[in-house]
């Protein structure tokens, strides 16, 4: 589940947790510790929050299950059993898996993050139409509010999401398995494989004026000016200005390796040797970038930088979605093919060399294929497929790729396979996935069933006649 909020930690934390129990808004007002031991209690009008769960020695506030409860409501999330009761319990959960990324040093890069949070930013614009202002009407706040806001959570995530692929990555499947899970179920058990399609795209990426091209390198040797003379630091601007999601940490990206940076960033990056420079200008796929050297370990490196986005006018759009549409008339007129068009002309680079074929990668499950269903596809994409018969091609339209900037394509439906039952012949990825998910869950139940044994855990009263998933809460 995507979450906005998923480890909220109020400012008073650490006093509730030294506490061991509720803040009262009243002064001097005594109040009852999460065992019940005391003999005082305080109104509940006057608790600001309340420490309910311990889990280690990361405590569970009562606002993070209301902010859970709020998220799921919002994403229409039905929970198992009584949500009183799963709520606490599932942010528990989290806690042991982010607690054995601790032991273990499980990392994720500020680079990581970041794209995530871009990712989630841009299926929120997606849904917003394409507007980027639609959206920050709707959420009233800006994009900048908006990342700041989901770092931590992201942050998390990502640690829970590694931790949790240490833990499954030796196991596996074979044929054989997969065949006897399925061969006794009765055949209305058997998973339905839902409608899927693969889509073939072309994409042109709207040219930039060079007036907003030099507006954006102002900006950025404005800064580097400012910074040079002392004026301010290179962390507080990038706070003030930067456009990435490491602004909230100072424009610090953490320590990574260069592969996975964009090359021209990483090239001038790793060529840097004095922290108190500021870098030249750098053009990466995601904007303009100034950049200044914090440190160098080997082949890792880190960094703050600025990003800024040049901005499109609807004039580049509409120029380019009628590039497009001259490319769609030579197609239908036979001068070349679509697949010819989408490996010699499209700008899309991660699908130029399979003749614009789109591939659904599932990061999480680490499996990578050309079939979609529909919720998978970007929305705009997934507008024009409803509309087309296999073989047909859309007309020009305007969307925002999966690096956050906005594009114009053309689509080509190259095939269809509407839902069906599973079989064994032709559906066995599908159905060696579902066995193999089962197969890393129960493991996954079995190592926090393990982990409960030997983790202090105590909890609020309220909560001990509970039915958990997971035996061994209540000591």
């Amino acid at each position: 589940m995507n979450r906005i909020r998923l480890f909220a930690v109020a400012a008073t934390a650490m006093l509730l947790s030294s506490a061991g129990g509720a803040v009262s808004g009243v002064a001097g007002a005594a109040n009852t510790d999460i065992t019940g031991d005391s003999t005082t209690t305080i109104p509940p009008a006057s608790i600001i929050d309340e420490v309910v769960w311990v889990v280690g020695d990361e405590p569970i506030l009562k606002s993070d299950i209301e902010a859970m409860r709020l998220q799921a409501e919002a994403e229409g999330v039905r929970w198992e059993g009584n949500p009183d009761c799963s709520i606490p319990e599932q942010l528990a959960v989290q806690k042991l898996f982010l607690h054995q990324a601790a032991i273990d040093s499980i990392e994720v890069t500020e680079t990581e993050v970041s794209q995530d949070i871009e990712d989630q930013i841009n299926y929120w614009i997606q849904l917003a139409d394409g507007s980027r202002e639609k959206l920050e009407e709707y959420r009233k706040q800006t994009i900048q509010q908006m990342r700041k806001e989901m770092h931590d959570d992201f942050r998390n995530r990502s640690l829970i999401q590694k931790m949790k692929q240490q833990l499954v990555k030796d196991i596996s499947v074979s044929p054989s398995e997969v065949r006897r899970y399925f061969q006794n179920m009765p055949e209305d058990s058997i998973p339905l494989v839902p409608t899927t399609v693969e889509v073939q795209i072309v994409t042109r990426q709207p040219r930039v004026s060079t007036e907003e091209i030099n507006r954006v390198k102002d900006a950025l040797r404005e800064y580097t000016d400012r910074v040079n003379k002392g004026e301010t630091t290179f962390a507080t601007m990038a706070r003030l200005y930067s456009e990435d999601g490491s602004a909230r940490q100072g424009g610090e990206i953490g320590l990574t390796p260069k592969s996975v940076l964009d090359p021209a960033f990483a090239n001038v990056a790793f060529n840097l040797t004095d922290p108190n420079k500021v870098s030249k200008i750098v053009e990466s796929e995601f904007g303009f970038h100034i950049i200044q050297l914090i440190e160098k370990r080997g082949e890792r490196i880190n960094v703050r930088h600025i990003l800024l986005k040049p901005k499109i006018s609807k004039e580049d759009i509409d120029h380019t979605l009628a590039q497009l549409d001259s490319i769609a008339t030579e197609i239908n007129e036979g001068k070349f093919t679509f697949d010819e068009a989408a490996t010699f002309i499209s700008d899309d680079k991660d699908t130029r060399r399979n003749h614009g074929l789109m591939a659904n990668v599932d990061h999480q499950a680490q499996t990578r294929t050309s079939k979609f269903r529909m919720q998978d596809l970007p929305t705009e994409v997934a507008r024009q497929v409803e509309k087309l018969q296999v073989g047909e091609m859309s007309k020009p339209f305007e969307m925002v790729n999966s690096r956050g900037k906005t594009t114009c394509a053309i689509i080509k439906l190259k095939s269809r396979t509407d839902s069906h039952r599973a079989t064994i012949t032709g559906d066995y990825q599908s159905m060696r996935d579902v066995v193999l998910a089962k197969r890393r869950e129960e493991a996954l139940n079995e190592w926090v069933a393990n982990k409960l044994k030997n983790t202090y855990v105590r909890m609020n009263d309220r909560y001990k006649d509970c039915q958990f998933q997971y035996q061994g809460w209540v000591k």
